[in-house]
């Protein structure tokens, strides 16, 4: 019997009117496994109702015991101050089993491992064994050591932001929270200062969040958005660490939707002079990829906010070392850039940047008569022009910037010079979408419009590039590139992306890896930059930041004692370190092998001719695997 009850529902980019109408009752066991409650084990305080069912129960609840205090078989430093604070969520350090862990830097004759630099996420709805060497938000911010806490996002739910804070030292941790929304009437800048201050004057807050302070980031473009998603956390032991992911900092994005983490180095105090709040000096004396190069490019990130909003964290980050990060930083700010001659900035931001980053790694050698592939997975795909122009012209040829690979060793294999690479985009259809751990409820994050004449021809010439995020689809024929065999999955298909990814494969085995990138920038001018004007000024609309490595970066200073090092980066399914059968035989070259977590299976299965991208702002009467539908109300 259909119920003809409707969810209404808040989406994440607070853009759609979209209801989720149940057509039958989903399976009694998937109940309490797929609801949006908070994980089974969550300690409670009062709450006040959000009408969210993004955080939780909204009826109050109160602790009817003293709870335990997580930190009493450590020392803190300074003194713990208690005081009364608003209802928040308390997420324990766990809640189910713990997660299984790979080795770390495995090493035998020949060949040393290491694990890879990016993580994902754990998805709360799948077994420990697709969660092996996750990350939780609370191994990030559960630290009791942590004494100030900068957050970038686009959105924020203060409640599960402070709930993951160590609950003996999150009134005393400095909290400060970069947000975009600088219209008043910005429903997000609404729902901040609502779960700040619960009303809306200054007795209210010094009763709240008092050491909370929101900060609105600078935003000149009105079709721009404050779209970085980092932490910067500086510790009572002198150490600091940058995190830069790709989740909003709310309960939907860190529960059942794929997500990547990167975390530097824990970094020391420097033991050299502080250039203080100046601006960065120039980047020429640094390589890109070293710890210095990044540090500077981090610091003219930051400075682009103004001094007034993070002038104190560019002074406090100046006093660190930075030589441990193995590292490029790209981003993107609100910004106008020339190109070429002695105008063009030292640090460049967007496409540009990302171009100029790109031409000083030195790319594997691919066999005659193969192409490198180049495989972009995003989120969102906005809407770039009736033609391919910027797709091919702008975007796909600052992907394509590479250095002449190095001299082959291999008597074996002929080598060709640098080829142009071969582009796929993955993004998740409507099928995928309604298989998905939340259904249709996931959809709301994922964005492409694909209703109007000129979003049909964008359709159309991107096409030909379309990929599945799952594994377990059908080819769009015999001769096409089949399904990823069980050993090279990632463990992903039911968890909808969120993550932005882009990743240079060797050749069309796909078995190693060039460079890789984890970023906030989904595939749109705004993040990226528009093409060159006449004046060859390139026009960029938002804030994004994303980290980008290569297998050179982990090469050890003068080699190991002995032996020449190759380097080379290999894709990792189901954990960090890579699947390595066995070593070379033969000659004294010791291997180094990166791994590079993926977050989907390899090789990507190709669209059908039939196969259309998930639109969010369409309807599908088709059932998702809950028994709802999807209704927008448009098309």
């Amino acid at each position: 019997m259909t119920n003809s009850a409707n969810t209404a529902k808040r989406t994440p980019n607070n853009e759609l009117p979209v209801n989720i109408q149940a057509t039958q009752t989903p399976p009694e066991m998937s109940r309490r496994e797929y609801s949006a409650d908070p994980p089974p084990g969550a300690k409670r305080k009062r709450t006040r109702g959000t009408g969210d069912p993004e955080a939780g129960p909204s009826q109050a609840s109160t602790c009817d015991h003293v709870p335990e205090l997580f930190s009493l078989e450590r020392s803190i430093s300074p003194p713990i101050r208690r005081s009364s604070k608003a209802p928040i969520y308390e997420y324990p350090e766990t809640a189910d089993a713990p997660q299984p862990k790979a080795p770390v830097g495995v090493q035998g004759d020949k060949t040393r491992l290491i694990p890879s630099p990016f993580h994902l996420t754990r998805i709360r709805d799948l077994p420990s064994s697709s969660n092996v060497d996750t990350v939780r938000l609370q191994d990030i911010l559960g630290d009791p050591m942590i004494k100030e806490c900068w957050q970038f996002n686009y959105m924020f739910d203060i409640d599960f932001l402070m709930g993951h804070l160590d609950q003996d030292v999150r009134d005393l941790i400095q909290v400060k929270i970069i947000h975009g929304s600088w219209r008043k009437e910005d429903q997000h800048r609404i729902n901040l200062m609502e779960e700040k201050l619960i009303g809306l004057t200054p007795q209210d807050a010094a009763k709240r969040y008092p050491n909370i302070e929101l900060i609105t980031a600078y935003m000149p473009e009105p079709f721009g958005t404050h779209h970085s998603k980092m932490m910067v956390l500086i510790r009572h032991d002198n150490f600091a660490q940058v995190i830069i992911h790709t989740a909003n900092m709310i309960s939907f994005d860190w529960t059942n939707m794929t997500q990547a983490v990167w975390r530097s180095p824990l970094l020391p105090l420097s033991k050299h002079s502080s250039n203080g709040s100046k601006q960065p000096q120039s980047p020429n004396v640094h390589n890109i990829g070293s710890g210095a190069r990044f540090k500077h490019d981090l610091m003219t990130y930051l400075h682009a906010y103004g001094q007034g909003k993070t002038g104190k964290l560019v002074k406090e980050l100046e006093k660190y070392d930075f030589s441990d990060v193995r590292a490029a930083l790209v981003a993107s700010t609100p910004s106008k850039q020339r190109l070429g001659g002695s105008r063009e900035p030292n640090v460049l931001w967007g496409w540009p940047g990302l171009k100029r980053a790109l031409g000083s790694i030195t790319c594997g050698c691919t066999p005659i008569g193969d192409r490198p592939r180049v495989v972009v997975q995003v989120s969102s795909i906005a809407s770039l022009g009736q033609s391919n122009k910027w797709l091919t012209e702008t975007f796909f040829d600052a992907l394509s910037a590479a250095s002449s690979p190095g001299h082959s060793e291999s008597p074996v294999l002929p080598r060709a010079p640098p080829q142009k690479p071969k582009f796929s985009i993955i993004f998740p259809t409507a099928d995928e979408i309604r298989r998905s751990l939340d259904g249709y409820h996931s959809g709301s994050s994922v964005h492409m419009k694909v209703q109007s004449v000129a979003q049909a021809k964008q359709v159309a010439y991107m096409k030909p590039y379309f990929c599945h995020w799952a594994s377990d689809v059908s080819a769009p024929s015999p001769k096409a590139a089949q399904p990823p065999p069980e050993s090279r999955r990632a463990g992903r298909n039911r968890a909808t992306p969120h993550i932005k990814t882009y990743i240079r494969f060797t050749d069309s085995s796909m078995n190693r890896i060039d460079w890789a990138m984890v970023t906030s920038a989904n595939l749109s001018t705004q993040a990226w930059g528009a093409a060159p004007n006449a004046s060859r000024e390139v026009r960029i609309c938002s804030w994004e930041i994303g980290v980008l490595v290569w297998p050179e970066l982990w090469k050890e200073r003068g080699g190991l004692s002995g032996h020449s090092e190759g380097i080379d980066m290999a894709p990792a399914f189901m954990q960090d370190l890579p699947s390595i059968k066995s070593s070379d035989g033969g000659g004294s070259e010791m291997r180094t092998i990166v791994g590079l977590r993926m977050p989907y299976g390899l090789p990507p299965v190709q669209y059908a001719e039939d196969s259309m991208p998930w639109c969010a702002t369409s309807s599908y009467a088709e059932p998702d695997w809950r028994g709802m539908t999807y209704n927008t109300g448009g098309v």
